[in-house]
């Protein structure tokens, strides 16, 4: 039964290949399909969120969605199958596995974007300490930054304005803490309490302090990447184990032979606690997927 079932899925996954590479009609329809979907559906601050993953090259592309509609119902298939062998179960179980794609691509999108911010926010903070260093002075520290070309939107948008607040109120206060809320960063936060000591009471050390706070920053960046290799590696091999999870019902079935496991799914007990091991083990990977997505250890 195992092999029948491993067939079907290489079929129906050659059949999806082959209608990608193809460009047909029909995988034209899903994708326009999807993209209408999409469009009225999604969340505002999502849809911008994902325009900046597109913008950025990391968004999937439709034939890369389409794969993982297969993978997942297909895996959902042979497992919910397995488990089961019940056809409507199975058809209920490809179908949920396959709704939980776009929570999945919302959270890849939201860790890919916080990682950018971050990214941002070390550009920014260390732009702005070595351009301090040369004018003296906060306003035309930004003003530099603003107009070096190394931040993109929506920092860029941000320090513009705070130029334009800096400008407008006489002072700084203002500025600094519309950037503290926008993008709640220790090292940003940092820099500013210390721009403004620099601005309201003067410092003769300064340099020093500023040299101190770069020095600060390359290793709180160092920490963050490395961080965020381990994490990786940890993330491959979670899911690596959470696959296994399920495919331990094929050594189960081994142990008891195929016709007396089927006997045991006559048991309404049995299929509830079945239901409960498949259920736990998705809640188990969706629940690290959505950690290793949200708490990207940006600080």
């Amino acid at each position: 039964m195992i092999v029948e079932i491993s067939i079907v899925a290489f079929l129906v996954l050659f059949g999806t290949l082959y209608y990608i590479k193809k460009g047909d009609s029909l995988y034209k329809f899903v994708v326009e399909g999807v993209g209408v979907v999409y469009d009225k559906y999604a969340p505002y601050s999502f849809k911008a969120t994902r325009e900046k993953v597109k913008e950025l090259g990391q968004d999937f592309s439709m034939k890369d969605y389409l794969i993982q509609v297969t993978l997942f119902g297909g895996g959902a298939a042979i497992v919910s199958y397995l488990y089961f062998y019940d056809p409507f179960v199975t058809i209920i179980y490809v179908a949920v596995a396959i709704l939980t794609i776009p929570y999945l691509t919302y959270l890849r999108c939201k860790r890919i974007y916080s990682e950018f911010i971050f990214e941002q926010i070390q550009v920014y903070t260390t732009n702005t300490i070595m351009e301090f260093q040369t004018t003296q002075s906060f306003v035309k520290a930004l003003e530099g930054v603003y107009s070096s070309g190394v931040l993109q939107d929506p920092v860029l948008s941000d320090v513009k304005i705070m130029i334009d607040m800096a400008y407008q109120n006489g002072d700084i206060d203002a500025s600094l803490e519309y950037m503290n809320e926008r993008y709640d960063f220790y090292m940003s936060r940092n820099m500013h309490q210390l721009f403004l000591q620099i601005t309201k009471e003067g410092s003769r050390d300064s340099g020093d302090i500023l040299e101190n706070m770069l020095s600060d920053i390359d290793t709180l960046v160092e920490g963050v990447y490395r961080d965020r290799m381990d994490r990786q590696q940890f993330h491959k091999k979670f899911i690596q184990f959470g696959i296994m999870l399920y495919l331990l019902v094929m050594v189960i079935q081994y142990l008891l032979t195929e016709d007396t496991y089927r006997e045991l799914l006559e048991d309404p007990i049995v299929k509830i606690a079945l239901h409960a091991i498949v259920i736990s083990n998705s809640a188990f990977l969706i629940s690290g997927e959505k950690y290793y997505n949200e708490n990207v250890g940006a600080e």
